[in-house]
């Protein structure tokens, strides 16, 4: 599914693909985060033959209209505060999709599946 915004002249439609782009990339460039996971078995094998991309370990849910969630699957530095990493991530993510897209982020989610040394 997409999400759509509507302007004065139409309707903005912006795929899940491209909004799981903005967030993977707004991501990697926090303090703290090591790489992105996968989100399952299906990913991980998907990926094997696609190379890395921004995509990996980011899952968008909308309704149809302007508000979305994010989830973000995510390994992190040993040594690092998760709560702070996590907070840091969270605030940029949120503010570069709303910034980027018009669309309204009611969420997002950081589920830590890994931590690295």
């Amino acid at each position: 599914m997409s999400a759509s915004l509507k302007v004065d002249l139409g309707t903005v439609t912006y795929t899940e693909d491209y909004i799981a782009s903005i967030a993977g990339y707004s991501a990697l460039e926090c303090y703290g985060l090591v790489g992105m996971s996968q989100k399952n078995v299906t990913e991980m094998i998907a990926n094997l033959f696609k190379g890395d991309n921004l995509q990996k370990g980011v899952r968008i849910k909308t309704d149809g209209s302007e508000n979305i969630v994010v989830e973000l699957y995510i390994t992190v530095k040993y040594g690092v505060s998760l709560s702070a990493v996590a907070e840091n991530i969270i605030d940029k993510v949120k503010y570069t999709i709303e910034k980027e897209t018009g669309l309204n982020v009611q969420s997002v989610d950081i589920i830590v599946q890994g931590i690295q040394i």
